[in-house]
């Protein structure tokens, strides 16, 4: 992929640079939010990462021009320590993940492989989200504890709600003592799917049901603590690949 790295320190960007490049990507740079955005418009990269702390135009102003200029952007967002908030608000406005300081290559690797399973189920104009009804939907699962599974792949957001409401309660209905939502590798949620989330899974506890949650990335799993996701269910982060 074609990735245009935002940053306003140039060892950074040389930094990405490398570790693009090892990775087998074309890395494109810019110094400041301002020749980003110029660069976008000209070159049109695959994905984008911008640092969410710069002077004049910062991150989160890249993200919001990008996603106006074309909402189908994948943009990532790195951040700093303490920047938490920052990163829930960036996934509000739908980028695609983001990434802490220092940044592991693990977790680049994972970001960039989501940006890369989003960009191939647009261009092969699949639905933005399919949720697929494991054995335990329909009914519980001797084999899943009796467990009502419901396997999440895609893009949660508005566009997935009434599908996501609907295999929930499908699956509130088989009785199962236990609901699991079990995340894909390439699963991203924006502000909205969260918000979702966080709904159903209330409703699940008030109703008496224990709720999982599995394969969630750490970063989804730290933003579904700061929600209060993680309060009403147990929540498992997937293992990275070394």
């Amino acid at each position: 992929m074609r990735i245009l790295v935002i940053d306003d320190e140039v060892p950074t960007l040389k930094m990405f640079g490398l570790l693009l490049e090892a990775l087998g990507h074309v890395p494109l740079a810019a110094e400041s939010g301002e020749e980003g955005l110029l660069r976008f418009d000209r070159e049109r990269p695959d994905v984008v990462l911008t640092d969410i702390k710069m002077p004049g135009i910062d991150g989160m102003d890249v993200l919001r021009a990008l996603k106006e200029a074309d909402p189908r952007s994948e943009v990532i967002v790195i951040t700093g320590h303490g920047d938490t908030e920052l990163a829930i608000e960036a996934l509000h406005l739908d980028a695609t993940d983001f990434i802490n300081k220092p940044v592991r290559r693990e977790a680049l690797e994972h970001a960039l492989a989501r940006a890369e399973e989003r960009i191939r189920l647009k261009r092969a104009k699949e639905e933005e989200i399919r949720l697929v009804a494991g054995p335990g939907v329909a009914e519980a699962d001797p084999a899943q504890d009796g467990a009502a599974v419901v396997r999440i792949r895609g893009t949660v957001n508005s566009p997935a709600e009434p599908v996501l409401r609907h295999v929930f309660e499908e699956a509130l209905l088989t009785g199962a003592p236990t609901v699991v939502l079990d995340f894909e590798p390439s699963v991203s949620v924006n502000g909205a799917g969260i918000a979702v989330l966080a709904e159903l899974v209330r409703h699940a506890r008030g109703l008496g049901r224990a709720v999982r949650v599995t394969g969630v990335s750490p970063n989804l799993s730290t933003v579904f603590d700061v929600v209060g996701i993680a309060h009403n269910a147990t929540v498992e982060v997937a293992a990275m690949a070394e």
